[in-house]
């Protein structure tokens, strides 16, 4: 095994490659089967192509072995989010075999982050917008930061940057407010970070996508109150 690969990061690994989402959801959309310490990822049904995506929670550790996850911030000239802080990640497009494969296509034009770098370990439960784009999050270690060299989108990506994952668990630098949507009240969570002199909110599906990450890696629940949007879990069938 390679030296650079702390033994940390080599269980958590191990645990998220046994992490299934079908026993905490009655969905199929991604179900996580071992097949050589590979995803066993379904193939994407060719008629929902237009009304999915994928983003890559990509983990790895600092040089104090604290678990970090890389984060965008989206070009001010999109025609959507524009300006917003989220992870790597787009639509399926024609070609696409797999969630996994989108993820890791996305991340490689948006910030220049080879493929061949990430290890990936499991996918989440999907998240569902208000336009009904489902949203799959595919989780993937990245074993040595140094050997990945950002090569910016900047058509799509204004800046790059990482977090500490375990402040999605917290209650600092934490804002929420009330919503709701068709009859639904629910919070939305805001996460303030700094970072090299500039300030990002995390916020939304982005969000919640790292609280969930975050409540499996650490395997404990949040230091606050979750009270999700429904429409965020109306395509887990």
């Amino acid at each position: 095994m390679a030296s650079n690969r702390s033994e940390s990061l080599v269980k958590l690994a191990e645990r998220l490659r046994l992490y299934n989402p079908i026993s905490t959801q009655s969905s199929k959309i991604q179900e996580f089967v071992p097949k050589n310490q590979e995803l066993g990822a379904d193939p994407i049904p060719n008629n929902t192509n237009s009304n999915r995506a994928a983003v890559l929670v990509c983990l790895f550790e600092d040089p104090q072995g604290h678990l970090r996850v890389i984060l965008t911030k989206r070009a001010s000239t999109l025609s959507s989010h524009s300006g917003e802080v989220a992870l790597p990640g787009g639509k399926v497009e024609e070609g696409d075999a797999d969630d996994v494969e989108t993820a890791l296509r996305e991340a490689e034009e948006e910030i220049g982050l080879d493929r061949s770098l990430v290890d990936v370990v499991t996918v989440l439960e999907s998240f569902t917008n208000k336009k009904g784009i489902t949203v799959i999050p595919v989780v993937g270690i990245l074993w040595d930061r140094n050997t990945f060299n950002p090569l910016i989108n900047t058509a799509e990506v204004a800046a790059l940057f990482d977090a500490p994952l375990e402040m999605f668990l917290k209650d600092e630098n934490r804002r929420e407010q009330e919503r709701e949507y068709m009859g639904d009240e629910y919070v939305l969570h805001f996460f303030d970070h700094e970072t090299e002199n500039e300030k990002y909110i995390i916020w939304a599906i982005t969000a919640g996508i790292l609280i969930k990450a975050a409540s499996i890696v650490y395997q404990r629940p949040p230091d606050f109150q979750e009270r999700t949007p429904r429409f965020w879990s109306r395509n887990r069938q």
